[in-house]
């Protein structure tokens, strides 16, 4: 298994003064549109869909453990026949987001824009825990979300189901 190392904070806008100053480079876009297939307190089971901005898409099945800003994390690509055969008549919701990666001086940003929820956030991974926690945040970054149950991915999805 490898680690997943993150931080995440949420925006009040896109930085779209910081990009049009070129402080930031886009490096891609992609609509994502993830599933949990199973789930439990410190574990998850997801798919996703990602489409990029050409049209093109790939999937991916992925298992992470943990919580926090570390936690472990498997991902693999799947093909297309077994994204729908996994989904197919679950009546699962998926959570759609438009994932924006930006980079600036080395580091990774990618800015969620949700698209059921009102929401904007922005997460940075890192190559190890010292560097997670030696980041400072620009100052287009809101608070940070990262011990917010409510602003996990996984909790997001549970309610949409409930809707």
């Amino acid at each position: 298994m490898g680690a997943e190392i993150e931080r995440k904070y949420l925006l009040s806008a896109f930085p779209a003064e910081e990009l049009a100053n070129n402080e930031l480079t886009q490096v891609s876009k992609q609509y994502i549109y993830q599933t949990y297939l199973a789930f439990s307190e410190d574990q998850e089971i997801r798919v996703r869909k990602l489409v990029d901005s050409s049209g093109e898409s790939h999937y991916t099945h992925t298992f992470k453990f943990g919580h926090g800003m570390v936690r472990e994390e498997i991902e693999y690509n799947i093909t297309a026949p077994i994204y729908t055969q996994l989904l197919e008549r679950t009546g699962l919701i998926p959570l759609e987001k438009i994932r924006t990666t930006l980079e600036a001086g080395g580091v990774t940003f990618e800015i969620d824009e949700y698209k059921q929820i009102d929401l904007l956030v922005v997460e940075v991974e890192f190559a190890d825990l010292e560097a997670a926690q030696r980041f400072e945040a620009p100052s287009w970054f809101g608070r940070e979300l990262g011990a917010e149950e409510e602003f996990r991915n996984k909790s997001m999805w549970v309610a949409l189901q409930k809707k």
